[in-house]
Order: C-alpha cells, then sequence, then structure tokens
C-alpha cells in the first residue's frame, strides 16, 4: 500500500542582509519538502552565484559546509534519482531542480541544502519553475545558449533500452517509454527548447510508479518519501490517484529528468537527444561520453 502522506509545507523566503566581511549571495527562492528515497525533511535555499561557477551546492547542515558542484563526474549513484557525491558529503534527487534551472538559462547557481536529498514536492518540477520565474522573471534569457554544435552521432545503449545524442540544427529532446500495464503503455514526446514552453510543457509532469513495485523498492530502503501526494501510481488496469496533468504524463516526466541529468555538463551542445526506455544510468553514460568528445 502507498502511504499518503500530509500535505508538504512549501515555505518561500528573504536572505537576510549579510554581516560585515560576508560574501552576499541573492535568494532566488527558498523551498522545504520531504525527499522521496529518505522520507526526510530538508530545506534548499536557490541563490545567485558569481558568473562562471557554474551550478553547486552546499550542505549547509555539515560544519564545514562542503561544496558539491553540479557536473558529470561528481555522479555516485543512478538509482532512481541521481546523487552527487565531492568533498566528502553527498546529495541526491538533484535532476528536478537542475532540469528547471537548465530550462530556464539559468548557468550559476549556489543551492544550500540541510540534508542529503532534495524535497521532491509535488513531483515535477513546477514548484521549482514557478519560484524561480516569480524571483525575477526578467533576469531569464529568451533562448538557451549551447556549448557548440554536435557533429557526429552518440549512441548509449543496454538491452532495447538506449539513449542518444544525434546532430541537429535546434536543440531538441524526444523520449520513449513502454511499459506493460494499460495506464502507460507505450508514449513519446518530443520538446524543442526557445520554441515551446518548459514551464507549461514539461515542468509539470509528475514521477510515476507501478503499485506492483512498492513494496520492493521500499523493503530496499527506497521511495520512503513517497506517496499519492507526490507521485502517480497505477496497478495494470487505472491510476490510482487521477486525473493525469497530460496524457503522457508519464514520458514527458522522463524527458525532463534526461534534461536534469545532461545538464551536468554544464551548457548542452546542439543536439537531438532521443531516448526510448532508457534511465538515469543510461542518461548519465551520455553525458559522460559527451564531456570526453570535449562537450
Amino acid at each position: 500500500m502507498v502511504n499518503i502522506q500530509p500535505e508538504q509545507d512549501l515555505s518561500f523566503t528573504t536572505q537576510l542582509p549579510p554581516t560585515p566581511g560576508q560574501k552576499h549571495y541573492s535568494t532566488l527562492c527558498e523551498i522545504q519538502g520531504i525527499g522521496l528515497h529518505s522520507g526526510v525533511a530538508t530545506t534548499v535555499k536557490v541563490m545567485t552565484a558569481d558568473p562562471g561557477s557554474g551550478r553547486y551546492f552546499v550542505r549547509v547542515d555539515l560544519p564545514t559546509q562542503p561544496q558539491i558542484p553540479a557536473h558529470i563526474s561528481h555522479v555516485s549513484q543512478t538509482t532512481l534519482s541521481t546523487e552527487l557525491t565531492a568533498n566528502g558529503a553527498s546529495v541526491r534527487t538533484v535532476e528536478h531542480l537542475l532540469a528547471a534551472l537548465t530550462a530556464l538559462g539559468i548557468e550559476d547557481a549556489r543551492i544550500e541544502i540541510d540534508g542529503a536529498e532534495l524535497p521532491l514536492l509535488d513531483g515535477s518540477a513546477r514548484v521549482w519553475v514557478d519560484e524561480l520565474v516569480r524571483s525575477n522573471p526578467e533576469s531569464l534569457p529568451a533562448h538557451l545558449a549551447t556549448a557548440g554544435v554536435l557533429n557526429e552521432p552518440v549512441w548509449i545503449y543496454q538491452g532495447d533500452a538506449f539513449v542518444a545524442a544525434l546532430p541537429s540544427s535546434v536543440l531538441r529532446f524526444t523520449y520513449g517509454i513502454d511499459f506493460d500495464v494499460a495506464p502507460i503503455g507505450n508514449q513519446w514526446h518530443s520538446w524543442q527548447p526557445n520554441k515551446e514552453n518548459f514551464a507549461t510543457e514539461i515542468a509539470p509532469a509528475r514521477t510515476f510508479g507501478l503499485a506492483s513495485q512498492i513494496d520492493q523498492l521500499r523493503s530496499a530502503g527506497l521511495i520512503k518519501g513517497g506517496s499519492l501526494d507526490n507521485a502517480l501510481v497505477c496497478d495494470e488496469h487505472q491510476w490510482l490517484n487521477p486525473p493525469l496533468r497530460f496524457a503522457n504524463e508519464p514520458c514527458r516526466h522522463k524527458l525532463l529528468d534526461l534534461i536534469g541529468d545532461l545538464s551536468l555538463l554544464g551548457k548542452l551542445p546542439q543536439a537531438h537527444f532521443l531516448a526510448y526506455k532508457a534511465s538515469h544510468q543510461l542518461h548519465v553514460q551520455l553525458a559522460q561520453r559527451l564531456h570526453e568528445m570535449g562537450y
């Protein structure tokens, strides 16, 4: 059974003025919620950062406040989420926030967190996007910058699952999934940045799972914070918590995860990113291959 958790407390505050001699970072948003796998509440403060510093996490709950760069070289595990580790500290389930920052063109961000896992919120990136846009909408770029043009195809396979980056005249993402349960089945979705709105087309898509797998995952110490309030769940015949936000919401959510994982490159190359039945592991392997190629 899925335990329905109390509605999560989302709080938004403004940073206090810095003390003399302290470096000042402006707060874009501050959000509290429950982690999907840990079930632990954390508070995340997304802040401005120096140009060229990239996106990085700071574990403010630890004595030395270690920094963890949001970079492909620091991925430590990819079991049902993406985890980063650096300087003796880790942070997990980073993909939704990183997808939001990437799609909004926020290349430099200091992300302070008082625990080891980002909150799942409603299971999508919508809250992150809404608050980031609300904080300073005029600062967001009209077009996403890319790190050059991909000039040769790259493929990563595992059985019949794959993820690829193909040469393209535009930046585009396409994702396909295929589940042997009627509510999901075979779904596809394609999204083109700079043409289609991420906030309305991709960000609202929530994470999803099969009711038949819940007990097994919890026995493995996973999805302790999952509930019908923050994830879509279906059995073989129907969704247990409709309505869906899109007819192909699961597929759109996988595309959201792909963007978040590829964001660990920094700027993305101009390419058509194509995935089918893939996973965080395959997403990260593609990003690693592109990083090795100089992107």
